[in-house]
């Protein structure tokens, strides 16, 4: 059956009908006002490929590199060939038309892409696939290809990749729905979307919603308290242009407002009250926060999707810093600001170049790159500003390289400002004139709460990754026997990484805190002594120890290898290693030089006096029992009580797989799978060598069999088991480790929430299958 009906759908359907469809079916059976549909389903696009013979074909096209700009077009051009080229069966293609025939009238439609992967509570994906408006049935067919074809799009390759989902496992269906030839129309937030504070954003503009989520103009802005009902704040902006259906083609236009509406308020007070309304329902149905797309014709108000929002911050905590002042100085739209709060320039003398929309929290300092092209996105380099006339989805691989975003227009709600929370970019849209004020090149820093552009770099500006693009959409997180952490590379990142909810750190790399020293450890003793070597490693480990207390932080001793140590000053004497992976590293160097090593330890010993009895000491690359004992009787001789502290290993050597019943009887609380270093030398495949890259995998039956074993003797041993490798978080290996009875899995950032939420999917399902 290739059609379902919106009444036949609920919130159970995703597999069926995709994150947009199974939303709809749900409205609609709660009894909010969703314009009539009905949904191409997701097995009907697998069912087409399949049949053709494309599927293989398609999924290895697009697996590629996404940081690879030409790889990424080439990519999409050939999805495009496979897909556009492929003819609809004839069986099809009936039933398809005997639906639209169903809604009689023969009226305009809205194509609407409805991935599998797509409105989930910890990725929106938003603007990844493609809508397409006032579509007769003429076109019909051709545009539910192309919304199929949009699957493969450059920004939704690179966005599910950056999101850990694999082509292979993603479907999407085509929701076919009457248009709402809307007079106005926009998004509704039913909690502020960074901090979670409980008022609803409304934004609205003039035509169909397109213009506001695409970020072609800049909306009205209306933030309403939830609990008084009252309109705190309000910005009526200049509104150039609409999206409507031009009456000879019946296409979609833009065309310029008329200057009697341009500064009219949009939203009259009783559909401010009535949309309120609607959100607050659509919120206690679904008992989350809401990014909710409505419209507005003769009077009547429509829903067109509701979303989780996923960048909200966690509950009632809010962000340091994140006051009720947040929203002030939203642009009018001429490149000025309502109600401006002139505070100063938090240490920065530059003056103030545009003024817009905080859009995404955080700061960020950088060279302005005027992109006015898409063709332009490659001369944005890491840590530089783009500054747009609007924010789209296909800038997502740049906006993953910069430091910042300013766009002319758009607003809060626009999809790509979405993207940018979740990519913890700051953000300031709706500046109306920054493409024309800032000049390409320029140092800027801009401030995504406060909605300011200054000229110049902040000196004191802090190197640090914005929380709200991590912080969980609901304070409760899911309930796992295994414990979700979080890998953490710097200190400075230990706030975004707590904001996660994960239960603790399962890795802290302490070897970023030397190297960031500039100088090989003998050095900067022999420059600054000891005790300033040992505070500088105190304090890195005590900032995260912090954030997370009382969750446990692991924190792993020094493995740098021999290239990295001799690009510092006094790295001369370094060896020259023919393959450094391979040499002096992690405990090699720690026994080797027990001096240096006493250093780390001493400064383990101090954090346990100073009460961190959250801190526990991890040893890399040992490969058995003797290094285990040898590191064991060094820490000893620094005074730290191995019985009483917490300790272990790394597995990252089949043979320290291989010996992991000594390194047991040796004492390690627990064992934590360097699944990079463990794939790498088990499969004799370098992972840095582009000759042998495609032979690098993880989920490799080798890897996998050495890390079951391992875990099925530590369990013998009453040892915990983890994993912090890039690899734990990926779905299938954290399938593979649940099924096998790991202890904790430790996760980058962005990724914690869904190893969160696949660890419970796949425990469910082990209960479900005992009592079965």
């Amino acid at each position: 059956m290739a059609v379902r009906w919106l009444a036949e759908i609920g919130a159970d359907d995703i597999e069926i009908v995709g994150g947009k469809g199974a939303s709809l079916g749900e409205l609609t059976g709660a009894g909010l006002p969703v314009p009539p549909a009905f949904i191409v389903t997701a097995g009907t696009y697998r069912e087409f490929i399949e049949n053709a013979g494309i599927d293989e074909e398609l999924h290895e096209a697009v697996d590629v590199d996404v940081e690879d700009s030409k790889a990424l077009a080439n990519a999409q051009e050939r999805a495009n060939e496979l897909v556009l080229g492929t003819p609809f069966p004839d069986e099809l293609r009936e039933e398809i038309l005997a639906a639209y025939a169903e809604f009689e009238d023969d009226p305009f439609v809205a194509v609407r892409s409805s991935a599998t992967a797509e409105d989930l509570p910890d990725a929106s994906f938003a603007g990844q696939q493609e809508t397409f408006l006032n579509v007769t049935e003429e076109d019909l067919l051709q545009r539910v290809k192309e919304c199929w074809a949009s699957l493969f799009t450059q920004r939704a390759i690179y966005y599910r990749k950056q999101q850990g989902f694999d082509s292979e496992d993603v479907n999407i269906a085509v929701v076919v729905q009457r248009m709402v030839d809307a007079e106005k129309s926009g998004v509704m937030f039913t909690s502020h979307p960074s901090t979670g504070d409980p008022r609803i954003i409304l934004e609205a503009a003039w035509g169909l919603g397109e213009a506001v989520v695409s970020g072609s103009v800049s909306p009205d802005n209306y933030v309403v308290d939830r609990e008084s009902g009252a309109v705190e704040e309000e910005t009526i902006a200049t509104k150039k242009i609409q999206c409507v259906r031009d009456e000879a083609s019946g296409e979609t236009i833009e065309e310029e407002v008329p200057e009697a509406k341009r500064n009219e308020r949009v939203l009259a007070d009783d559909e401010i009250a009535e949309l309120i309304g609607l959100g607050e329902r659509v919120e206690d149905h679904y008992d989350a926060p809401q990014d909710v797309e409505w419209a507005i014709v003769s009077g009547e108000v429509f829903m067109l999707q509701s979303r989780p929002i996923t960048t909200i911050a966690g509950g009632e905590e809010e962000v340091e810093g994140a006051d009720s002042g947040l929203m002030e100085g939203i642009a009018d739209g001429n490149g000025g600001s309502l109600e401006y709060d002139e505070r100063d320039s938090d240490g920065t003398d530059g003056e103030e170049l545009v003024h817009g929309l905080g859009s995404s929290p955080g700061r960020a300092s950088g060279a302005a790159r005027i992109v006015t092209k898409l063709d332009q996105l490659d001369k944005v380099k890491e840590g530089d500003v783009i500054v747009t006339e609007m924010t789209t989805p296909d800038m997502v691989p740049a906006m993953k390289r910069a430091s910042g975003i300013v766009t002319d227009e758009g607003g809060m709600t626009s999809h790509a400002a979405i993207v940018s929370r979740e990519l913890g970019v700051p953000a300031v849209v709706g500046t109306s004139n920054g493409t024309k004020v800032i000049e390409d090149g320029q140092q800027i820093t801009i401030d995504g709460e406060r909605g300011s552009v200054e000229a110049g770099r902040a000196s004191d500006e802090p190197e640090h990754e914005p929380v709200e693009s991590v912080r969980p959409e609901t304070p409760v997180k899911p309930m796992t026997a295994t414990e979700v952490k979080v890998n953490v590379s710097i200190p400075e990142a230990a706030e975004r990484a707590a904001a996660t909810g994960a239960d603790g750190v399962g890795l802290l790399r302490i070897e970023h805190m030397i190297l960031s020293l500039g100088k090989t450890p003998q050095k900067f003793v022999a420059e600054n002594g000891e005790q300033a070597y040992v505070d500088e490693i105190v304090n890195g480990i005590r900032g995260v120890a912090d954030e997370f207390y009382p969750r446990p932080v692991r924190v792993r001793t020094l493995d740098a290898p021999t290239d990295e140590f001799r690009q510092l000053e006094g790295g001369g004497d370094e060896p020259r290693e023919h393959n450094p992976m391979l040499g002096y590293r992690g405990i090699r160097r720690s026994l080797d030089r027990p001096d240096v090593f006493a250093y780390e330890l001493r400064a383990f010993k101090r954090l346990y006096e100073m009460g961190y009895d959250n801190v526990e000491i991890m040893f890399p690359l040992v490969n058995d029992a003797e290094d285990v004992l040898a590191a064991r009787r060094l820490m000893e001789e620094a005074g730290i009580d191995s019985e009483r502290r917490s300790w272990g290993v790394m597995i990252e050597t089949p043979a320290s797989a291989l010996s992991i019943e000594g390194m047991a009887e040796a004492g390690i609380d627990f064992a934590s799978f360097g699944t990079n270093d463990l794939t790498q030398y088990t499969l004799a495949v370098d992972r840095n060598n582009e000759n042998v890259a495609d032979r690098f995998d993880e989920l490799h039956p080798a890897v996998l069999e050495l890390i079951e074993s391992t875990i099925e003797k530590c369990r013998e041993k009453d040892v915990n088991t983890s994993i912090c490798g890039q690899a734990g978080s990926k779905p299938r290996m954290v399938q593979h480790l649940v099924n096998t009875g790991v202890s904790s899995i430790s996760a980058n950032i962005d990724a914690v929430r869904d190893v969160q939420h696949e660890a419970k999917r796949v425990e469910q399902k082990l209960v479900l299958d005992s009592i079965r």
